[in-house]
């Protein structure tokens, strides 16, 4: 097995192991020492069913079910994303960090590419240790003692952009406007940096801020987590394998393939509570 790291910002690739095998806990450890190195890890030319990836994913942690979107029928540990022909929005689009609307959001997920489009369809990502990392030491000082509200709402409520697939299914709509807390800044459990930990998805508000000045700071946090310089682009092939992590990225699926298929399958991995 080697790594190969893709830029400066986060992301590495790896090459010389079949994710399809039962691997040995060395490979495994090397796997997640990478992972909470790179914060991003790429595998090309996998052949994984559903069952393989479920057993990949499970080597990490307890695998979580999406609470309003519909899984696999025969898998439900398994997200099928599919952009259809005529789909006008694609799931997935628009910065964000996973499920951050739950009171402990996945630890991370693990994309396989079923079938790409000739062109577009690219995943971007962007380092929230770096984000963090490159602003003032008084920015750091405020921001460390906040917190944040979530909620699905915006996304899964009736007439929310994350329901306007064709083919995918979303639930529980009512159940889509409770909320959580998190703080504005978050310790990543293993490698024990600080993080930015708001996205425009899912943080609806600042606590204890008047709404005007909670939607200006998130303004301006938001422009943070994903300048270029803390970014990385990944080119999807048939067989190409993503793994990042929830805790320290943000992600965002370009939607510039419109009357293409795009059809991935995706596993998410059960986290804790942020602090």
């Amino acid at each position: 097995m080697e790594i190969y790291r893709t830029t400066g910002a986060l992301g590495a690739e790896i090459t010389g192991v079949d994710l399809a095998e039962d691997l040995s806990d060395t490979t495994v450890a090397e796997i997640r020492a990478a992972f909470n190195e790179h914060h991003v890890l790429f595998f090309r030319g996998q052949h994984l069913t559903p069952v393989q990836q479920i057993a990949f994913g499970r080597r990490f942690g307890e695998l979580d079910t999406h609470p309003f979107v519909e899984g696999n029928e025969m898998y439900p540990e398994i997200l099928d994303v599919v952009t259809d022909p005529e789909d006008v929005a694609n799931f997935g689009g628009g910065w964000h960090t996973d499920v951050t609307f739950l009171p402990e959001p996945d630890l991370g997920s693990i994309l396989y590419a079923v079938e790409v489009p000739d062109q577009g369809g690219d995943t971007l990502f962007a380092n929230q240790h770096a984000a963090y990392d490159a602003m003032s030491d008084g920015l750091k000082a405020l921001l460390n003692g906040l917190e944040a509200v979530h909620s699905a709402g915006p996304q899964y409520q009736e007439g929310g952009y994350s329901t306007r697939s064709k083919l995918m299914k979303t639930k529980n709509p009512d159940l889509a406007a409770e909320t959580v807390r998190h703080p504005v800044t978050r310790t990543h459990p293993e490698n024990g940096r600080k993080a930015l930990y708001v996205n425009r998805a899912f943080t609806t508000g600042i606590i204890g801020m008047y709404p005007h000045e909670s939607a200006a700071l998130l303004r301006m946090l938001h422009d943070q987590t994903t300048r270029e310089a803390f970014t990385c682009r990944f080119r999807w092939e048939p067989g190409s394998v993503a793994m990042w992590d929830n805790r320290s990225v943000q992600h965002y699926a370009m939607f510039d393939y419109a009357g293409q298929t795009r059809h991935m399958r995706r596993v998410t991995i059960k986290g804790d509570k942020p602090v």
